[in-house]
């Protein structure tokens, strides 16, 4: 089952990753919030064992900090 869930959390890292190149014309707050998104909705899946709603809830808590973080340079 641990085998499992590693391949689920790489895969998802990986697809997050490559979807992130097409964010080039994205300032960096929406950055930010589709990176928080990307890490809310993988740990939100791990933490509940694959589930939507937990997945689904980490994203959306991952995107409203991930939209309030702020560059300091």
């Amino acid at each position: 089952m641990k085998t499992i869930k590693h391949i689920i959390v790489t895969a998802s890292i990986a697809t997050v990753a490559l979807g992130l190149t097409g964010c080039a014309g994205m300032s960096t707050q929406d950055k930010n919030t589709a990176v928080g998104a990307g890490a809310g909705a993988v740990i939100g899946g791990v933490l509940t064992g694959g589930s939507a709603v937990g997945t689904v809830g980490g994203a959306a808590v991952g995107g409203v900090i991930g939209n309030q973080v702020k560059q300091t340079h």
